[in-house]
């Protein structure tokens, strides 16, 4: 091992105790057990019995408490989970240390197929948008739509305050990171993310914001935190270089399922001008763009994001029992009612939803 990479992760069996994770009010967390991986996986009940199944998947540095608020409004018209991809969250580290974004999807796939829930919705804000899109390129029988926020797909020019992000698996910087920030607390390294991720950091409710700073507090107590960022963020690069069937955006020309996709205009990690470049690759797409949204749409307008899926949904259905052909390839169209202005217009009840505030890239 080099002297620039992290110490090697103590197996989990002797990992410290850290503080419980947070369970929102109707949630339930659970422990799933594959092959070569553990996932913890949220829940909540389903209002009713035949709902659609539902499956949500986080960004870098993220967890699946970044989809609490969609998935309450999303109640009766989804069962709802969402999983902590390995290494975050409350999720250990893969056994064999495979970060990349084909071992997260890979984690992704064996939960669905052990758990034998598909075909699902399925979202994916950011790296968990790169996650998606290959699960619903590789696996079609195991996706039905596609919701994408933000998705991490490659872009040429990437904006300068992306560059962080991505240097952070450059061998050697996870640790003079550390160094450099050692005296921050936790409250300044959330403000920062929530500055880097939101369009308007002051939608994050005083609950909100504390419920992550507690949450970034528990994580930093864990061995393999840095560990599971860097190794993210280094796969997440890597698959930007990847050519041919396996890189991300011939994946997405792949995708057969329904896909809404959600840009926001403010986002300082995803560009805003590859939202007209994901249209035209996602064979049936719809493109919400919000003005004033950041990276994490879902959690500064929830019920925007809502609406749009409730959207899909009914058309989907429409043309599923209407023998509709599906759009032809980049015929990608902007979703009525829920597009341009409406950011700004959303009801105050999108930033009191907007749950915990540990949003990742």
């Amino acid at each position: 091992m080099s002297s620039t990479e992290l110490p090697s992760v103590p197996p989990t069996s002797v990992l410290p105790k850290t503080a419980p994770v947070r369970v929102g009010e109707g949630e339930r967390l659970r422990s799933v057990g594959l092959p070569g991986v553990t996932l913890t996986v949220r829940s909540r009940p389903p209002a009713r019995e035949g709902l659609p199944p539902a499956l949500y998947v986080h960004g870098l540095g993220g967890s699946s408490q970044n989809w609490s608020a969609l998935m309450m409004l999303l109640d009766g018209i989804v069962e709802s989970e969402a999983v902590d991809l390995p290494g975050f969250g409350d999720s250990p580290p893969p056994d064999d240390g495979d970060y990349s974004v084909t071992g997260h999807a890979r984690a992704v796939i064996r939960h669905l197929d052990a758990a034998r829930r598909g075909p699902v919705h399925l979202f994916g804000n950011s790296l968990g948008g790169a996650v998606a899109t290959r699960v619903a390129a590789v696996r079609p029988d195991l996706v039905r739509s596609l919701t994408l926020v933000s998705p991490a797909l490659p872009e040429l020019r990437v904006q300068r305050s992306a560059v962080p992000t991505a240097l952070l698996g450059a061998p050697g910087a996870a640790a003079l990171f550390t160094r450099f920030t050692r005296e921050w607390t936790a409250e300044q390294r959330v403000r920062g993310v929530m500055a880097l991720c939101y369009g308007d950091p002051g939608r994050v409710t005083p609950e909100a914001f504390r419920h992550a700073v507690e949450e970034l507090e528990r994580r930093l107590e864990l061995p393999y935190f840095w560990d599971a960022m860097t190794r993210s963020a280094r796969g997440l690069v890597n698959a930007y270089t990847l050519g041919g069937q396996h890189g991300l955006w011939r994946q997405a020309e792949r995708v057969l399922a329904p896909t809404l996709l959600v840009y926001g205009g403010r986002d300082q990690l995803v560009g805003f001008r590859m939202a007209q470049r994901a249209a035209r690759a996602f064979r049936d797409s719809r493109l919400v763009t919000l003005p004033e949204a950041g990276h994490v749409a879902m959690m500064e307008y929830p019920e925007t994001v809502a609406t749009a899926f409730r959207e899909l949904l009914k058309d989907t259905q429409g043309a599923a029992g209407g023998g509709e052909s599906p759009s032809a390839p980049g015929a990608g169209r902007e979703a009525e009612g829920v597009s341009g202005d409406d950011a700004g217009s959303t009801s105050e009840d999108d930033a009191k939803a907007s749950g915990n505030t540990g949003a990742g890239s």
